[in-house]
């Protein structure tokens, strides 16, 4: 049925010509599938019209007759070719590949490579260790546990680099998303809630790893890839944890169920350069929502990356219960969890601070960040830089400039004390 177009007489000649034999129902099916709007026909793949088939009331009962379907003759002119992009991202250019062969041949991967980066899930939870595609660090949270990084080896994260750079980042993500995308930062997430009356803040549980590799194949689908191409891309940027870092996770962390089977299926590796661009696309129906849900309120609403603020007035703070309900809701609806652990309501009276960024009229640093800042410059100055380095960092220097350039970003005229003190350090000490 997909080896031609999607006029009736076209779809029923080449039913007929499969069964070669005479039935009733393929002109009620082909009028039916005729009928389909353009995008959707364009968009079907042979698993998706088979359900639709298999739905066809026409083709049930030809099951129940004495001559039941016998295909006797098979039509193998496949599709070949992209559709289109959907409306919103006709205007994105995106590399063309059509089959699984020209992916491999931009990336520039034999095919025997293809085939050793793209193996199934189960290859990857049972296989040694030393020959996984990924390197598994455990750091310590400051809040108490562990956080697992999936670092992919540099081969691969080289080609996860190509995919980022050339696909992904020519695809915008909602305008409320402003971590890991280009020109939005933690400050414009910040900036978005300076000055009002109320603050609400969420956090999403295990973010990237609630991303499942069936929703990023369906991202790569929406963009018009084929079903094999999707495939091998979702491979390329997602795994699942093997068994041996699990059984360590659940020892030394005590994560849930849950949250261990999340890494057991194939998910975004938290660790992979392209696991925040295809987190920020797939949760891009939760910006959506919640933005709506921000403009019923009266409220604004920004994410980064699992930290969701909304700010208003102060009908917010009389609604907070109802108001994360509501979140939740959406939240579970669209894949993802609320850690209500992390849920807070802050008011004008007290310090409100967006990713450690202080919030009440503008953005700021948190006062006792700035005086331990301008006193390490001070000690420096008088008493030399190495002095201060007391956690040993190897690139002293550097990490100074940078914590005076961050200050100078939230607040300039607050941060010149601090570069003039910079100034004064005499490095050869």
């Amino acid at each position: 049925m997909l080896a031609g177009g999607q006029n009736a007489t076209g779809l029923a000649a080449r039913m007929r010509a499969c069964l070669d034999v005479d039935a009733a129902w393929y002109g009620p099916l082909a009028e039916r599938c005729a009928r389909l709007p353009g995008e959707h026909w364009r968009r079907l793949t042979p698993r998706t019209l088979a359900s639709l088939i298999e739905r066809d009331v026409g083709y049930q009962h030809a099951w129940l007759a004495d001559h039941k379907p016998r295909v006797r003759r098979y039509i193998l002119r496949e599709r070949v070719g992209m559709n289109p992009l959907p409306l919103g991202l006709d205007r994105c250019q995106v590399p063309y590949w059509p089959h699984t062969a020209a992916l491999g041949q931009w990336l520039d991967v034999s095919d025997p490579g293809m085939w050793r980066l793209t193996r199934a899930s189960a290859w990857q939870r049972r296989i040694h260790l030393g020959d996984q595609h990924y390197r598994y660090n455990l750091l310590a949270k400051r809040s108490g546990g562990w956080r697992l990084l999936e670092v992919p080896h540099p081969y691969l994260m080289t080609l996860q680099r190509r995919l980022l750079d050339d696909l992904l980042d020519r695809i915008p993500p909602h305008e409320a998303a402003c971590g890991y995308t280009r020109e939005r930062s933690v400050v414009d997430h910040a900036r978005a809630h300076a000055g009002q009356a109320v603050v609400l803040k969420f956090d999403l549980q295990d973010f990237f790893t609630s991303v499942r590799a069936s929703r990023v194949h369906a991202l790569f689908e929406t963009l018009g890839y084929a079903e094999t191409v999707a495939r091998e891309l979702t491979a390329l940027c997602t795994t699942a944890t093997p068994e041996p870092v699990l059984r360590r996770m659940h020892e030394e962390s005590g994560l849930t169920w849950t949250q261990l089977q999340r890494l057991r299926d194939p998910h975004l590796p938290q660790g992979a350069p392209t696991s925040a661009a295809l987190a920020n696309l797939c949760a891009f129906r939760l910006d959506l929502r919640l933005d709506g849900l921000a403009h019923t309120l009266g409220a604004r609403y920004t994410r980064y990356a699992d930290d969701i603020v909304l700010s208003g007035g102060n009908h917010l703070s009389e609604t907070m219960s109802r108001i994360e309900a509501w979140i939740g809701r959406i939240a579970v609806e669209e894949g993802f969890a609320l850690n209500h652990r992390k849920t807070r309501c802050l008011n004008a009276g007290r310090r409100q601070s967006v990713c450690s960024v202080v919030v009440n009229q503008h953005p700021n640093l948190p006062r006792a960040e700035f005086d331990r800042l301008k006193a390490i410059l001070h000690q420096c100055v008088t008493k030399g830089p190495a002095s201060q380095n007391r956690e040993a960092r190897p690139h002293w220097r550097e990490y100074l400039h940078g914590r005076v350039a961050w200050a100078a970003q939230l607040n300039p005229a607050k941060a010149q004390r601090l570069k003039r003190l910079l100034d004064q350090v005499d490095w050869s000490q």
